[in-house]
């Protein structure tokens, strides 16, 4: 029973974790985009996908590490938007 009540405060002190892509323009320096996955990584996230073909990769991070990222570099900030799933197909309108 103790153990039970010593995780509760632990549980307080858990960041919100989101899912998010970051995308750095084309001229980014690899050693930019390396550093914002350590960064990643070093705050307790987890990198989630990797892309070649442009500068970018998926995450899961805690909220904090977001301000983080875009602080890297002055000349090359990221877009950080929220990763899921995108559609092109138009939901018909259901019939009354």
């Amino acid at each position: 029973m103790k153990t039970f009540g010593l995780l509760i405060p632990l549980l307080g002190l858990v960041a919100a974790q989101r899912q998010v892509l970051v995308t750095y323009p084309d001229s980014t320096p690899p050693s930019i985009v390396e550093k914002a996955k350590e960064a990643v990584v070093a705050a307790g996230g987890k990198i989630t996908e990797e892309f070649s073909l442009i500068k970018s990769f998926a995450a899961t991070v805690s909220t904090d590490i977001v301000e983080s990222i875009n602080a890297l570099s002055e000349s090359h900030k990221p877009i950080v938007e929220d990763d899921g799933t995108v559609t092109i197909q138009q939901q018909a309108p259901l019939e009354q």
